[in-house]
C-alpha cells in the first residue's frame, strides 16, 4: 500500500447551531447557553472529516483494528453559535512499523470566506496489520 502522506480531503462546511451546542454542553453537565465547550472541536473539526478518511478506498482503514490513540487541537479563537466554518482534512502521517500502521489526520477549521484557520486538529490512529 502506498503511503497516503499529504494527501487533501474536500472541504466540509459545517454550521455550529445553537441547539446542538446546548445538547453537546448539557452532555458534559454544562449549562445551556453558556460559551462553546473547547471540546467540541471534536464536532467541527474531527466528526467533520474522519469519515472522509475511513471512506477512502485507498487509506483502507479496518475499523475492526483502529484504535484513536491520540488527539490535539490548537485554537486561535473558539468558534461563535450560528457561524459557519469549513474543515479540511489531509493527512500527515502514514507510516508502518512492528506490524502496526500509524495514520494521522490533521484538520485545518477556518470561517467560511476566510483563510486563516481558527482551529487545527490532529488525529492519530493505530491500525494494527493482520500479524498483530
Amino acid at each position: 500500500m502506498a503511503s497516503l502522506i499529504g494527501r487533501t480531503y474536500p472541504e466540509v462546511r459545517f454550521l455550529i447551531e445553537s441547539e446542538h451546542v446546548d445538547a453537546f454542553a448539557a452532555a458534559l453537565g454544562l449549562e445551556p447557553g453558556g460559551p462553546i465547550p473547547p471540546t467540541y472541536a471534536a464536532v467541527y473539526a474531527l466528526g467533520t472529516t474522519v469519515p472522509q478518511l475511513f471512506a477512502d478506498p485507498e487509506a483502507a482503514v479496518d475499523l475492526s483494528r483502529l484504535l484513536h490513540a491520540e488527539q490535539e487541537f490548537e485554537w486561535r479563537r473558539q468558534p461563535e453559535r450560528g457561524e459557519s466554518v469549513v474543515a479540511q482534512g489531509r493527512v500527515g502521517s502514514d507510516v508502518t512499523r512492528r506490524g502496526m500502521r500509524f495514520l494521522s489526520l490533521e484538520t485545518a477549521v477556518v470561517r467560511e470566506g476566510e483563510v486563516d484557520p481558527f482551529c487545527l486538529s490532529r488525529a492519530l490512529f493505530v491500525i494494527r496489520g493482520e500479524e498483530a
